[in-house]
């Protein structure tokens, strides 16, 4: 170095050169791995990456596979074996490109979507011919088959969420098995929730059987089991249910009650039928909505407040006289059963909004509109009925 200067100073400068060279190089890699990663890597799910990087090592198995086939069977060297050996890889890999493409504008892989599975099943079995013994052949066998799977799950991801859809969806899963059995519930409600609806369909099942029997005038035997059941589920449910207090568990407990005590009126039902068109009159059910007119408005009147047992008698008294009036083809009035029965007239108006949409009651409200015009108010006055079926004013129809 010190006998020639003059070359140690231009090596020294080279050497400069090429280090800030160096240093230009990989801060531009550094800033295009930066941005690579920042514009394809960072706004793509974990998965997708570590499918991408998956699915990366197969195939360079199966190209490494390829290059001793092209060597060993093709006879293939040199810049020929370099260019040729990995042609089904590259045809894998555009298949694959256009297959995505096609599933982003279209949703489907199409035509590409086959040509993958085919390529790489070929590229597999070229590769395992050139094995020197079974395991290494069903490796290379298997390297193309799960890159061509992870490729496969990857676009099913990624069409699931442009889509929003599936492709099919099981009849048979676990969820729907464990429902099926009664370990699971199909719905979000809680365990308390549950229990409570089961034991108040108990008592309205109960409630039910006791009644049919007694319509059927069972013995005394069978009525005293059905009744004792019957309060049994009633003290289970005041009991765990709060039914007492809880006046939403209260009208759900009704509700269940009304529905199958009026299940023999499905038979009577008319449904309307939806590809017809739908005629201008007003529809039968606006008779039901009409409201009491000022005459009854003026009839309330602040009562005395009762216990609850007293409003329970008058109650089942209130009933009990609608029922027979019913049964006389006749819809009495709010001030009828507040004066039959000593009832509030509030009350009775609110307890016959209630029974007048069961199906007896409504089928002579909708009789007396469909065939006179008559809307229930509520109010109008009572007649004594006839041998012919009247509606809901005391008329005979004709």
């Amino acid at each position: 170095m010190s006998a020639n200067p003059v070359g140690a100073a231009i090596l020294g400068v080279f050497a400069l050169v090429a280090i800030f060279i160096a240093l230009f190089a990989l801060r531009a890699l550094y800033r295009a791995c930066s941005r690579f990663i920042r514009n394809y890597v960072a706004v793509r799910p974990a998965e997708d990456i570590l499918t991408v990087v998956a699915a990366s090592i197969a195939t360079g198995v199966s190209a490494q596979g390829m290059w001793r086939f092209s060597g060993d069977v093709l006879g293939f060297d040199g810049p020929l074996r370099l260019l040729l050996f990995a042609f089904i890889e590259v045809a894998v890999i555009t298949s694959a490109v256009r297959a995505r493409r096609n599933m982003r504008e279209n949703y489907s892989a199409g035509i590409d979507g086959i040509a993958v599975w085919a390529l790489t099943g070929l590229s597999a079995v070229l590769s395992s011919m050139d094995a020197r013994s079974l395991p290494e052949a069903l490796f290379r066998l298997a390297a193309p088959l799960v890159a061509a799977w992870l490729w496969e799950r990857g676009m099913a991801i990624e069409r699931h969420r442009i889509s929003g859809r599936q492709r099919i969806h099981w009849r048979l899963t676990p969820e729907r098995a464990m429902v099926r059995l009664g370990l699971a519930e199909a719905s979000d409600r809680t365990a308390s929730e549950v229990d409570a609806h089961r034991r108040l369909t108990r008592v309205a099942l109960a409630a039910k059987r006791a009644r049919a029997l007694r319509a059927a005038g069972a013995s005394d035997r069978r009525m005293r089991a059905a009744l004792t059941k019957l309060d049994r589920a009633m003290d289970q449910a005041v009991e765990h249910t709060g039914l007492a207090i809880d006046q939403a568990r209260q009208e759900a407990l009704l509700s269940q009650i009304g529905a199958l005590y009026n299940t023999t009126a499905l038979i009577d039902l008319h449904p309307p039928v939806p590809w017809e068109p739908e005629e201008p009159a007003t529809p039968p059910m606006l008779a039901l909505m009409a409201p009491d007119d000022e005459d009854e408005r003026r009839e309330s009147r602040q009562e005395t407040p009762v216990d609850t047992m007293q409003r329970a008698t008058m109650i089942r008294t209130a009933r009990a006289y609608w029922d027979a009036q019913i049964e006389k083809k006749w819809v009495p009035r709010a001030a009828d059963i507040a004066r039959e029965t000593g009832i509030p007239v509030d009350t009775a108006r609110e307890y016959r909004s209630l029974w007048k949409l069961e199906a007896n009651a409504h089928a002579l409200i909708e009789a007396a509109y469909l065939e006179h015009g008559i809307v229930d108010t509520g109010s109008f006055p009572a007649v004594p009925p006839s041998d012919r079926i009247l509606s809901v004013n005391g008329a005979a129809v004709s």
